[in-house]
């Protein structure tokens, strides 16, 4: 790295987690600046996480106090008091972490000219967990900007986990030339240690938390050091924590750790972690990244790891360090996750990550950044299309789209044009755009980023201190004297007040908080390595006694479908008739078709009751039996009713409400107050309304209906699973439950019931019946 910063060139580092590579990226700036000490922005570095950025300040401090080098190291992020930031911008440090989000809002300034002026190197740490997305997008237009103001910058990008390097070259290279940014490869380190976890040799018929095995994991935390527990869930987190704690017979300190906690109590668990503190720490994708803590010397990942990357990640993060083995232990939830898990044991052992695909970038995030561009000083639209195409995402922007994205941040667009409040430029006579008044520049910090959260509310104790944050919608289903867990304690509601709910604690049992938000499905490659193993007889060998008893009675009273086939069952069961697809094209593909072909049945009589997916499956219900599945699977449902659905049905608002706040047409917050979600929901389903009767094409409706189709249903996935229905459907009728559809027959009813240890209970007493009717030969 040294070497090819010594060039000038631009470079993308891919070495294995603990190989030192942030250190790496950084050491080129720390050389320059003991040789030519200078005041000012040197370098620039950009992670995607808080927490990351403070755990980097933490280890680099510790090297430049070492080499005794004077060099002022600051983090700036949406956690950073406003004195500081302010001082910031007047003063730079010589090296300053940061995030996406933060670094878009430092260039809204008027003076960003003057701070970025010679800066040299921006680094960008953990490239793969979102140059892919909307924040990526951001970045890379921030890049671009950066660019401008400092011509001689270098793109450093540094990850881990990667399928396709030259796609990231080409996404952190101006003008996407790859051939600017040299390769750097790490060696591969030692073969991660990994094995699946199965108590007592019994895997659940359902369920998909391996809460099942809370004492086996406890007993792990016991022989080892440090223990790293994730899970995929923040819901799941705390279920997965008060299990745990139930079964420390030991009282050994254990924490949890996940997005929605407050600042402090997330920073009072990473300063306990640091220094040895804590035997184990519960925690979600919000500590799955970057975090170089050398004690942690095992990970448990609870449930399906949804990923070969997604689980060489987190497995990295065990014994941190190149010449040492990560020691990982998968606990699944279910039959079929056992299954999926042995599929990303055996891709890792293979050397198969998760293959990435990149997208154009999107238009709210476009209109976000231009706003922002404005508000730092008046540009020049031609510049500025120049500038924003050397943006990988942005490559391909049409002139006419860029017109367009200018029309609307300009006046709102056709339909809105006539109210002042959507008037955020103005055009010069000399043909260069400014802000129409001041405040717009003040609304848009307020109001910017790209990460679209539920509307929030404040967990507080009546003495004031802030636990986290909840959902809206799921506080609205608490009322005074209700209890729920969060921030691993049983909360009892006091009263609300205003955006908070004032608790305190208590020891009653108590429910679990739930989020909205997308799930994590099965990657595709993930799906194929299942379907092939279920259809090599010999793989079997290898699995838990029970799981290949449940395959071989699978084959004897069904059958287990062949890699492109789709399987598709139908049985009757206690008075309502079945249909079981095994797709394993992932949950979000199989929400959206459950829908349709719900739709379908009411449209051929067949009086559906409903339907549950996961991402092996989809079993819909109705009062009559189904005897020609083809029918309902037919292509042309992606044509008429996907559409008249999408459009008719609330993900589209969704999308729409998320567009609109990102693209600066709604805003969140206004000086001195926030919006409530309700407020937020009103304005955007009002304009939407507005938009779809007057003016349908307009560029966030359009901007809307891309993520729904990409980001909500997976229509490609769902694309392939109609597809191969089409084309290789195997229709089984069976007199009665089948045991591959057991883990899905499980779900069925399952939303009525509380959450709790008496629900899983009759849960399990449920299974095992279900169980004893399918395994009967």
């Amino acid at each position: 790295m040294l070497e090819v910063a010594g060039r000038g060139r631009d470079a993308l580092l891919v070495a294995a987690t603990g190989s030192g590579k942030t250190l790496a990226g950084f050491l080129p700036a720390i050389c320059d600046l003991a040789e030519n000490p200078a005041e000012g922005l040197h370098t620039l570095y950009v992670s995607p996480l808080k927490a990351l950025g403070v755990d980097v300040q933490r280890n680099l401090l510790g090297p430049i106090g070492e080499m005794g080098v004077d060099i002022r190291v600051e983090t700036r992020s949406g956690d950073t008091p406003s004195d500081r930031k302010a001082r910031q911008r007047v003063r730079p440090p010589q090296i300053l972490l940061t995030t996406p989000e933060s670094l878009s809002l430092l260039l809204s300034y008027p003076d960003s000219a003057t701070m970025f002026a010679n800066l040299k190197t921006i680094v960008i740490d953990e490239l793969h967990a979102f140059a892919r997305e909307k924040r990526g997008d951001l970045l890379s237009l921030s890049m671009a900007r950066l660019q401008a103001l400092s011509p001689k910058l270098r793109r450093v990008g540094l990850s881990a986990t990667i399928a396709d390097p030259d796609a990231y070259r080409t996404w952190l290279a101006a003008n996407g030339d790859a051939s600017r940014v040299e390769l750097v490869m790490g060696e591969p380190g030692a073969e991660p240690h990994l094995e699946i976890l199965i108590p007592e040799s019994k895997i659940p018929w359902g369920g998909h938390s391996g809460r099942h095995a809370a004492r086996e994991v406890m007993e792990l935390i016991e022989r080892h050091k440090m223990t790293l527990v994730f899970c995929n869930t923040r819901s799941l987190a705390e279920l997965i924590f008060q299990d745990l704690w139930a079964v420390n017979d030991n009282a050994l300190p254990i924490g949890i750790h996940h997005g929605s906690l407050a600042l402090e109590a997330r920073r009072k668990v990473e300063a306990a972690m640091a220094v040895g503190r804590l035997r184990g720490l519960v925690a979600t994708a919000s500590l799955d990244l970057g975090i170089d803590w050398g004690d942690i010397d095992l990970v448990v990942q609870m449930g399906a790891p949804k990923g070969s990357s997604r689980l060489l990640q987190r497995i990295g993060r065990a014994n941190h360090r190149l010449d040492e083995p990560s020691e990982g232990v998968l606990v699944p939830g279910n039959r079929f996750e056992y299954l999926e898990g042995r599929a990303a044991l055996d891709a890792i052992e293979a050397g198969e990550l998760d293959p990435e695909i990149f997208r154009p970038g999107t238009l709210d995030v476009l209109a976000q950044h231009i706003l922002g561009v404005a508000c730092a000083e008046p540009f020049d639209p031609d510049e500025l299309l120049a500038e924003i195409r050397s943006a990988s995402p942005y490559s391909g922007l049409k002139q006419e789209t860029f017109e367009e994205v200018l029309s609307f941040i300009a006046t709102g667009g056709y339909s809105l044009k006539a109210y002042d409040r959507f008037r955020r430029l103005v055009q010069d006579p000399d043909g260069r755009w400014r802000l129409a008044r001041p405040p717009v520049a003040q609304q848009h910090r307020l109001n910017a980023g790209v990460i679209v959260e539920q509307p929030l509310l404040t967990v507080r104790f009546r003495g004031g201190r802030k636990l986290g944050t909840i959902e809206e919608g799921y506080a609205s289903t608490l009322a005074p004297g209700d209890h729920f867990y969060f921030c691993g304690l049983s909360l009892e509601v006091e009263q609300f007040k205003d955006t908070d709910i004032i608790v305190h604690a208590s020891s009653k049992p108590a429910r679990i908080v739930t989020y909205g938000g997308q799930r994590m499905s099965m990657s595709t490659h993930l799906a194929n390595r299942v379907r092939e193993m279920l259809a090599d007889r010999n793989d079997w060998r290898r699995f838990p006694d029970d799981v290949r008893e449940w395959l071989e009675v699978q084959d004897r009273r069904s059958r287990t479908p062949e890699p492109n086939e789709l399987l598709v069952e139908t049985f009757p069961h206690e008075k309502l008739h079945y249909m079981v697809a095994y797709s394993f094209e992932g949950w979000n593909a199989h929400q959206s078709l459950g829908m349709l072909i719900t739709r379908r049945m009411e449209s051929a009589g067949l009086k559906p009751m409903g339907f549950v997916a996961n991402d092996y499956g989809l079993a819909c219900y109705g009062l009559e039996p189904i005897t020609d599945p083809k029918a309902l699977f037919s292509p042309d449902i992606l044509e008429r009713e996907f559409i008249e659905w999408v459009e008719n049905s609330y993900l589209l608002k969704t999308a729409f409400r998320e567009v609109a706040v990102i693209g600066g047409l709604v805003e969140r917050q206004h000086p001195g107050r926030r919006k409530t979600g309700r407020q937020v929901s009103f304005s955007t389903d009002l304009i939407y309304d507005v938009l779809r009767k007057y003016e349908p094409q307009h560029l966030l409706l359009r901007a809307a209906w891309d993520d729904a189709r990409a980001r909500m249903t997976e229509l490609g996935r769902l694309v392939r699973l109609v597809d191969r229905a089409a084309a290789t459907m195997v229709h089984v009728e069976a007199e009665r439950i089948t045991p591959m559809a057991v883990p899905l027959m499980v779900i069925v009813g399952r939303e009525a019931l509380p959450s709790g240890a008496e629900a899983d209970e009759s849960l399990l007493v449920q299974a095992e019946q279900l169980a004893d009717a399918a395994m009967q030969l």
